[in-house]
């Protein structure tokens, strides 16, 4: 492997920083690319552009002018075709063109995983308009959770529990709906005793291997805090390691995927996938050997992976703004960091609005409930205020 290459991330947020920072320790050049100036991963690349990257004339401009080696999508509002054409050009895009299409979409990767795998999901159907998802909702049955096919961190996601529901519900997904889509998937409710993700990392020119899974609660469709090792049974573990397996073998490419997945007493159901670094996964950053960002960069480029070693038990939670301002610095970091095993990552967006994530506080302890309430003591202790 020749290095350093150039690498374009598509989406330059918290996740695309620490994925910056772990190519640039190995001497690579990243274009950082989002909607806006300044974002996370643009503080430390070492260029950046600001389009549309739902336009098909800003991509073919940004990637004409820089020439990457490799395309790195971030988020799911992309003009997905165009990744097909650069792969055409010999750019490479991760995890490929197809399985980036795939994963943006849920109602793609749904459909690959029940319809053409045959992986258990939970049951579900598509609408378009409020009067076929209220025909829907009642057919699946209450409660129901509906999400748009395309967004982000949770965004438009909400659990319906009756008909009354259904139109709140509907005008909440299309706001919180990603690119030019107008549907929404609803989804059977499943009453899980666990959620996890199953960080896997499919090698170029080695097995797919796995990061010990992360278990994650979330609000509001986004997740909260994330603990690993989650505490599942080996047969478990085995079983998501296999649907795992399958269906980003059949994506193809090379990365970490966070694979989703509900564990029932009785089952192992695939949710979810994202063929990137996992915001869940941002607990790595405290608990293993190599992050998940090392990893994804290790994967992309061919690079050996001897061994993954988790050092104890760990766990994450998220810093939230609590309303907007244009403006902001932070208080009680110390306070926060004066705790042995303790860690935080502020993420450095410019703005803030309620409920977005501006940092994580990150903690290791003798177990996942203790590391659990050192991560939520010490994100309590982070204050936002508007300058």
């Amino acid at each position: 492997m020749r290095l350093p290459r150039k690498l374009m991330l598509l989406g330059s947020g918290e996740l695309g920083k620490e994925f910056t920072i772990a190519a640039q320790r190995l001497g690579n050049h990243v274009i950082a690319v989002d909607r806006y100036a300044n974002a996370p991963a643009m503080q430390v690349a070492d260029e950046c552009e600001v389009i549309s990257m739902l336009s098909g004339e800003d991509l073919e401009r940004v990637v004409a002018k820089h020439q990457p080696d490799y395309i790195i999508p971030e988020i799911e509002a992309i003009r997905t075709e165009k990744l097909a054409e650069f792969e055409q050009r010999g750019i490479t895009v991760i995890p490929t063109a197809k399985a980036t299409d795939y994963t943006m979409n849920r109602d793609r990767i749904r459909e690959l995983a029940h319809q053409e795998l045959g992986v258990r999901t939970a049951k579900y159907a598509y609408a378009t308009t409020l009067e076929a998802m209220l025909s829907i909702s009642e057919s699946i049955g209450f409660p129901n959770v509906v999400k748009p096919v395309m967004s982000s961190s949770g965004k438009g996601q909400s659990v319906v529990n009756s008909a009354a529901e259904v139109e709140a519900a509907w005008n909440y997904a299309i706001d919180g709906s990603r690119g030019d889509s107008h549907k929404v998937i609803i989804e059977e409710f499943i009453k899980f005793e666990i959620e996890i993700t199953l960080l896997t990392i499919k090698q170029l020119n080695a097995p797919t291997i796995f990061c010990p899974p992360i278990g994650h609660r979330q609000e509001r469709g986004d997740y909260q805090e994330s603990w690993q090792p989650a505490e599942i049974t080996p047969e478990q573990l085995l079983a998501a390691q296999a649907i795992a397996t399958t269906v980003t073998d059949a994506l193809g490419g090379a990365g970490i995927f966070g694979v989703e997945f509900f564990i029932t007493a009785d089952e192992v159901i695939f949710s979810e996938l994202s063929p990137r670094p996992h915001d869940t996964g941002m607990v790595t950053l405290i608990s293993q050997n190599l992050n998940e960002f090392e990893l994804h960069l290790r994967a992309i480029l061919g690079l050996p992976i001897p061994n993954i070693i988790q050092f104890a038990p760990s766990a994450s939670a998220v810093i939230l703004a609590s309303k907007t301002a244009q403006s902001i610095y932070f208080t009680g970091v110390d306070a926060a960091m004066n705790v042995p095993d303790v860690d935080i990552r502020l993420f450095g967006k410019p703005d803030s609005r309620p409920y977005r994530r501006m940092g994580v506080a990150l903690a290791k302890a003798e177990t996942t409930e203790l590391a659990r309430a050192k991560a939520i003591a010490a994100a309590s202790k982070i204050v936002i205020v508007d300058r």
